[in-house]
């Protein structure tokens, strides 16, 4: 049977060959995975690519062991890692210092952010991680930038709502990380990126337009809404202080997390440091994320909140929801 190969394979393949770092050739390797027809013709070439893309993963984690110190390689800490993007002088800075206690540099000239900063977002019993990146634009990003897009949990991509050229800002934004395979393009089956066989995974993202503050920036979001209505885009001013709840509440959502509470038996419960969970997770995801010996230990729980009544027993797969209070009884 013919490979039947499409253009766009033989496009990634290029970038393969064109690719100079370890980290080139998997994005290259998994972008042709992505897009190679699947059927019994490709089965060979599939499994070649699969070979390649593991031997060059097991080779860049030999790597990672003996490099010295990466600046881009933020290490996620919190209930989330929140990554924000954008062009020089959109307003990242500022609003990371808006939402956290770090001391990042806010300046009115470009590129005041060399290497990535980071801050904690309380909210809702839980800290969320800030991080705030380096410029880039249509030339190009600062080597290691893309890497801590995506690493991170969700994407915040930062536009200047005040500026005359934040549609065409937004636009090649947009443009170059979609190209970048950060996000997925607009209009592509959620299937298309074909995770379970390439282990890449886009990175869920929000427009956040900022500086609202200013005179022309309603009408700038007008026309911007009014052509792109497909965009979703959440609105702030950080001299007013101006959609930081609704920010923070759509960050959470977006994270998909949940907060679940403990209790010790016939104690009253922990209602301070909650537990941060997957929305999905379960009983048993739970127990493992306190102690990996607990989901062998576990004879039962009980729960209040989600069950139909409070203190009702729950199976061990049963789904936990936000807010959700469980007390864990032990062998």
């Amino acid at each position: 049977m013919a490979a039947n190969l499409t253009p766009q394979y033989y496009a990634a393949e290029e970038e393969y060959k064109k690719a100079t770092t370890v980290e080139e050739k998997i994005e290259a390797l998994q972008e042709m995975l992505s897009v190679i027809p699947k059927h019994k013709g490709t089965e060979k070439l599939q499994g070649d690519l699969k070979r390649r893309l593991s031997k060059l993963k097991e080779e860049g984690q030999k790597k990672s062991k003996t490099a010295t110190y990466n600046p881009f390689n933020v290490e996620k800490q919190g209930a989330g890692q929140v990554v924000l993007a954008g062009y020089p002088n959109v307003g990242k800075s500022s609003l990371v210092a808006s939402l956290t206690r770090a001391k990042v540099k806010v300046a009115e000239f470009p590129f005041t952010t060399a290497i990535p900063a980071t801050g904690m977002m309380p909210y809702k019993d839980v800290s969320i991680q800030l991080v705030d990146t380096p410029p880039f634009n249509a030339d190009g990003a600062p080597t290691g930038l893309l890497n801590t897009f995506k690493r991170g949990d969700l994407l915040l991509v930062v536009i200047d709502a005040g500026s005359d050229n934040c549609l065409e800002e937004l636009e090649e934004t947009l443009d170059f990380l979609q190209e970048k395979r950060v996000i997925r393009p607009l209009g592509e089956n959620s299937a298309a990126d074909a995770e379970v066989d390439t282990g890449r995974r886009y990175i869920p993202y929000r427009i956040i337009a900022t500086k609202m503050d200013l005179p022309q920036s309603r009408e700038n979001l007008e026309i911007i809404r009014e052509l792109k209505p497909e965009l979703s885009i959440l609105t702030i001013s950080t001299r007013l202080k101006d959609g930081f709840l609704e920010l923070k509440q759509t960050v959470f959502d977006d994270l998909e997390i949940i907060r679940v509470y403990t209790k010790a038996p016939g104690k009253e419960p922990d209602l301070e440091t909650p537990f941060v969970l997957k929305r999905g997770e379960t009983v048993i995801d739970l127990a493992y994320s306190i102690h990996r010996d607990f989901p062998d230990r576990l004879k039962n729980a009980r729960l209040w909140g989600s069950s139909k009544f409070d203190g009702q027993a729950v199976a061990r797969d049963y789904v936990l929801e936000d807010g959700d209070i469980v007390e864990l009884n032990l062998a």
